[in-house]
C-alpha cells in the first residue's frame, strides 16, 4: 500500500500538471470506485467545469479543493477562493524554501468552504498518472478525468481498492470522507510532539510495530516505515509500548520523521505497483535499512536480518542494532 512518503509525491506531482486547468469531464469504468456520492452521473456533474486549487493530504488521503463551475467558471473566483490561492502561492513558495515539505492540513476537519472536493485513496495498488488522453488505456483503468489541452488525470487500480470521493460545496468532508475523521496527526504536524506521542502509548500493552501502524495514532505510517524507523530507533518491533522509556519515544518520534523525508526525497518506494504520476518509480528501496531485506546483512553490523510475523503483518529487523 502506498504510504506517507508515497502520497506525498503524488501529491507534489499533481500539484505540478493540475493546478487552475478546468476539469471538462470524466469516464468511469468501474463504477464501485467511485465512493460518493453514489451516482456516477451525480460525481461526473459535480466535477465537471471546476478546477483544482490546491493538493493537500492528510495521512494517506489526497484532497483538491475544486473551485469554479459551470455556473460560476472555473476562471472565476469568490474573494475568499482568491484569498485562499494567494496563500496558496505563498505557502509554495515557503514549501520550496524549506525543502518542500507541505506542512499538511493538521486541523481534524477541514473548513466549510464554498469549494467542493475530491478526495483519494490508493489503497493497496492505486495510481493517478498525469497523460495525454490519446495514451492507451492501461488494463486496470478505473476512472479518468479529463482536463484541457488534452491531458487527463487517469486513476488505474489493479486490486480494485481505490476510492474516489467528491464532496459537494458547503458540507462537511469528514462526514462524507469518514476515514479523516479517525486520523492521528501527521508526522510533520506541530501535534505530533513527543508528549503526545508518549501520551499515546503509554499503558498499550501491544508491540510498538503494531501502535505504529495504528492511523489512530500517527497518520500515514504502514509496515515499511514502521521497519525502517524502528530500525533507526534500535527498537525491536515487538517491544511492548508500556516499556518504552521517554529517550527511546524521542528517538523514535525523530527516527519517524528522517525516515519519512529520506523517502520523499528519493521519491517514494516502489517494490510493485508505486508510481508518481508522471509513471516514474521510487528510489527509496534500494536503500531501504530493513525492510524487505530478510537475510540479507545489515547494512550497518553485516548481521542477517530477520523477518517475524506481529499480528499478521511481516516486520523485519537486525537482532544485532535493534534491542
Amino acid at each position: 500500500m502506498p504510504e506517507l512518503p508515497e502520497v506525498e509525491t503524488v501529491r507534489r506531482g499533481a500539484n505540478q500538471v493540475t493546478l487552475n486547468r478546468e476539469i471538462t469531464g470524466g469516464d468511469v469504468l468501474l463504477d464501485r470506485a467511485i465512493a460518493y456520492p453514489f451516482s456516477v452521473a451525480e460525481f461526473l456533474n459535480g466535477i465537471s467545469g471546476a478546477a483544482i486549487a490546491q493538493w493537500h493530504r492528510r495521512g494517506k488521503y489526497l484532497l483538491a479543493e475544486l473551485v469554479g463551475n459551470r455556473e460560476q467558471g472555473a476562471g472565476e473566483k469568490t474573494e475568499g477562493q482568491r484569498s485562499r490561492g494567494a496563500e496558496g502561492q505563498r505557502s509554495r513558495g515557503a514549501e520550496e524554501q524549506r525543502g518542500n515539505y507541505q506542512l499538511p492540513i493538521t486541523n481534524y476537519q477541514l473548513p466549510i468552504t464554498n469549494s467542493s472536493w475530491l478526495c483519494v485513496h490508493l489503497r493497496m495498488t492505486g495510481q493517478l498518472l498525469w497523460l495525454p488522453r490519446d495514451e492507451p488505456l492501461h488494463k486496470h483503468t478505473r476512472v479518468r478525468l479529463f482536463f484541457t489541452e488534452n491531458w487527463e488525470l487517469r486513476f488505474v487500480d489493479q486490486r480494485t481498492f481505490g476510492q474516489i470521493w467528491w464532496v459537494p460545496p458547503a458540507q462537511v468532508v469528514e462526514s462524507v470522507v469518514t476515514g479523516l475523521a479517525t486520523l492521528g496527526p501527521d508526522p510533520f504536524s506541530p501535534d505530533f510532539s513527543v508528549e503526545y506521542f508518549a501520551a499515546k502509548l503509554r499503558n498499550r500493552r501491544r508491540p510498538i510495530k503494531n501502535a505504529l501502524l495504528d492511523q489512530s495514532i500517527v497518520a500515514g505510517i504502514g509496515n515499511i516505515y514502521a521497519d525502517e524507523a524502528l530500525f533507526r530507533a534500535g527498537l525491536r518491533p515487538e517491544t511492548l509500548c508500556t516499556n518504552l522509556r521517554s529517550p527511546q519515544i524521542l528517538r523514535l518520534r525523530t527516527a519517524i520523521v528522517e525516515v519519512l523525508e529520506a523517502s520523499i526525497n528519493a521519491g517514494g518506494t516502489t517494490f510493485s505497483n508505486f508510481l508518481n504520476v508522471e509513471g516514474i518509480n521510487g528510489n527509496y528501496g534500494g536503500v531501504a535499512w530493513v525492510y524487505n531485506r530478510a537475510g540479507k546483512p545489515c547494512r550497518i553490523c553485516n548481521t542477517p536480518i530477520q523477518r517475524i510475523r506481529l499480528a499478521g503483518r511481516s516486520a523485519h529487523f537486525c537482532p544485532q542494532c535493534q534491542l
